[in-house]
C-alpha cells in the first residue's frame, strides 16, 4: 500500500463512526487507500472512535492515528489538524466530516494545501463560497466530491433513467420528509446546529432537494422555509423543525419537512421518504420511495447498545451494513459505502493516471478528468451541483426572515433575494 493515498479525516463524530470510517477501512484493506489519520478537538471523541468494538470486529488489525493522540496524553487542541496538514504530501485524500458552518474555511485550507477533498453534505452555505472553492480546486486540478449518497441508491438511479427517458411525464408536485430520532437533541447537534449556523432543512433536507434535481434535471428557483425557534436541551436556540417549499423552473413544487424528533423507540433509524407526481400527455406518473422501511423487519432478544437502538427494528439493507462475505472480518455494503468508494476511487484514478507526467501535463490531465466528472453528473461536485448552495442560501435567507419566499436568480452571476 506504499503508493496508496494517505487519508486525513477531519471530525470523529457520528457520521464518521457510522459510515465514513468503516468505508475507508474497507478501501484501505483493498489497497485503494493507505494510512488513515483522524483529527478532532476532543481526545474523548477520538478515543471512543478508536475503541469502537464494531470496527474492531469488522476490520481486525486496522486502526487510525488520532490527532491529538490520546495514547500519548496529548491535550485537546482545536487546531491540531493544521500540523498534520503541513506535513501531508500534496494530492492525498482529505475527508471533511464537520458541522455545516465549518466546511468553507476548512475546505479552503485543504485546497490551499493541494489536497483532494471528499466532504459530507452540504458543501458550503452560500453560492459565493461554492464558486470560490470550485475555482480554487479547478485551478489546482483537485477533485472535490460532495457525498450526497442518495445518488448512489439504485432506486434513485432507476428513477433518473426512467424520468429522463420520458417514462414518468413531467414532475409537478411532491412531498419529502426526513425526521431524525429524538436522541439527536441530546447529542453534539445542540452545540452547533443553532439558529445562527444551520437548521434541519439545511442539514438533512438538502438530500431530497439534490435528489429531485438529480432525477429530473430541473433547477430550483425559489425557497421558503418556516420554523419556530426552540431551545435545545442546553438552552441554545435552534430551528429543530422545518417546513420548506421549493419551486422549480417548470413550475413544480416540492414540500420538504425535517426535524429532530422521531421516537427513539421507533423501529427505524429515522423516518424518511419521497413521493413525486408527474403529468404526461396521456396519463399521470408517480415516483414513490419509502426510504425508512425497506421491507425487512427483525426482532431481537435485546436492543443494541447505541442511542436509538431498538429490539424490534426495520433494518435498512440498502444504506449501510457490515456483513460477512468470507474471510476475516466484515465488509460494508449499500449506497452509503458506494458513494464514498466512488469519490475515493475517482481521486485515486486521477493520481494514478497522471503519475509520471510533467507537472504541466499532469495538471492539464487532472483538469480534463475533473471536467469529465462534472459533465457525467453522477458524483456531486462544486462544478455541477451549485444549485444546492443556492437553495441552502435561499433557505437560510427565508428562515431568518419569517419564512418569506427567497428567489434564486440565475444568469452570469446567480444570487438569491427576498421576494
Amino acid at each position: 500500500m506504499s503508493d496508496a493515498l494517505q487519508v486525513f479525516v477531519l471530525g470523529p463524530g457520528m457520521i464518521t463512526q457510522l459510515q465514513v470510517l468503516p468505508s475507508l477501512y474497507h478501501l484501505q484493506r483493498q489497497g485503494v487507500l493507505g494510512p488513515i489519520t483522524v483529527a478532532g478537538t476532543r481526545a474523548t471523541s477520538l478515543k471512543a472512535l478508536f475503541d469502537d468494538a464494531g470496527h474492531k470486529r469488522a476490520f481486525p488489525g486496522q486502526s487510525f492515528t488520532p490527532v491529538p493522540d490520546f495514547r500519548k496524553h496529548e491535550p485537546d487542541a482545536p487546531d491540531a489538524y493544521k500540523a498534520v496538514l503541513k506535513k501531508l504530501p500534496p494530492r492525498q485524500c482529505a475527508v471533511v466530516c464537520l458541522p455545516d458552518q465549518m466546511h468553507y474555511p476548512v475546505i479552503k485550507e485543504l485546497l490551499l494545501h493541494d489536497q483532494h477533498v471528499l466532504t459530507v453534505k452540504p458543501f458550503v452555505l452560500t453560492y459565493k463560497e461554492a464558486v470560490e472553492l470550485e475555482g480554487l480546486a479547478r485551478d489546482r486540478g483537485l477533485l472535490v466530491g460532495i457525498e450526497y449518497h442518495k445518488r448512489f441508491d439504485d432506486r434513485a438511479l432507476i428513477a433518473r433513467k426512467r424520468y429522463r427517458a420520458g417514462d414518468f411525464g413531467e414532475f409537478k408536485i411532491g412531498q419529502a420528509h426526513l425526521i431524525e430520532k429524538y436522541y439527536y437533541q441530546h447529542s453534539n447537534f445542540q452545540n452547533w446546529c443553532t439558529c445562527e449556523n444551520s437548521d434541519a432543512f439545511t442539514y438533512i433536507g438538502c438530500h431530497y432537494v439534490d435528489l429531485v434535481a438529480f432525477v429530473t434535471g430541473l433547477l430550483p428557483v425559489s425557497v421558503s422555509v418556516y420554523s419556530k425557534p426552540q431551545p435545545w436541551p442546553n438552552g441554545k436556540m435552534g430551528y429543530l423543525w422545518t417546513d420548506a417549499r421549493v419551486l422549480w423552473e417548470n413550475g413544480a413544487s416540492l414540500n420538504v419537512i425535517n426535524g429532530f424528533g422521531y421516537p427513539d423507540d421507533g423501529p427505524g433509524g429515522n423516518t424518511q421518504g419521497i413521493v413525486l407526481h408527474m403529468d404526461g400527455p396521456s396519463g399521470g406518473g408517480m415516483m414513490w420511495h419509502s426510504d425508512q422501511f425497506r421491507g425487512v423487519k427483525h426482532g431481537t432478544l435485546k436492543q443494541g447498545g447505541d442511542p436509538g437502538d431498538t429490539a424490534f427494528m426495520e433494518t435498512n439493507p440498502d444504506y449501510f451494513q457490515l456483513i460477512w462475505r468470507g474471510g476475516e472480518g466484515l465488509e460494508p455494503v449499500g449506497y452509503g459505502f458506494r458513494s464514498i468508494e466512488y469519490i475515493a476511487k475517482a481521486i485515486a484514478r486521477i493520481e494514478r493516471t497522471t503519475a509520471g507526467l510533467s507537472p504541466k501535463d499532469a495538471l492539464a490531465k487532472r483538469k480534463e478528468m475533473l471536467a469529465q466528472y462534472d459533465c457525467e453528473g453522477l458524483m456531486a461536485t462544486p462544478g455541477n451541483s451549485s444549485y444546492n448552495e443556492l437553495v441552502i442560501e435561499a433557505g437560510r435567507l427565508s428562515i431568518t426572515n419569517g419564512a418569506r419566499e427567497a428567489v434564486i436568480e440565475y444568469g452570469a452571476e446567480p444570487y438569491v433575494r427576498l421576494k
